[in-house]
């Protein structure tokens, strides 16, 4: 089983990235997925997150309206479009696959990093 993010790197406020989370090993259209993050001292943040079937998705407050979530189940990957972005977005961002009908995350991937800064 892998999940390997892609697409982080250093930007400068106000733009954007799109990240991927390519899936293996396991049958992703059975899995919700969710992107996290993490920041230096800081816990591990549910960012946003998208139904198996692709229908379905929520985002924290902090990236309503910035960010879009989205998934090719036949690519088997999920992505975090994120733009306006802010120096606070600065962080580990990690994907995850959650089984349907169950609660906790049954794989995480190990995460790309992103710097908002100018």
């Amino acid at each position: 089983v892998q999940l390997v993010e892609s697409g982080g790197g250093l930007v400068q406020p106000g733009g954007s990235l799109r990240l991927s989370c390519a899936a293996s090993g396991f049958t992703f259209s059975n899995y919700k997925m969710k992107w996290y993050s993490q920041a230096p001292g800081k816990e591990r943040a549910l960012v946003a997150g998208i139904s198996s079937r692709g229908d379905t998705s929520y985002y924290a407050d902090s990236a309503k309206g910035r960010f879009t979530i989205s998934r090719d189940n036949g690519a088997k990957t999920v992505y975090l479009q994120m733009s306006s972005l802010k120096p606070e977005d600065t962080a580990v961002y990690l994907c995850a696959a959650v089984m349907d009908g169950r609660w906790s995350v049954a794989y995480w991937g190990q995460g790309t990093q992103v710097t908002v800064s100018s």
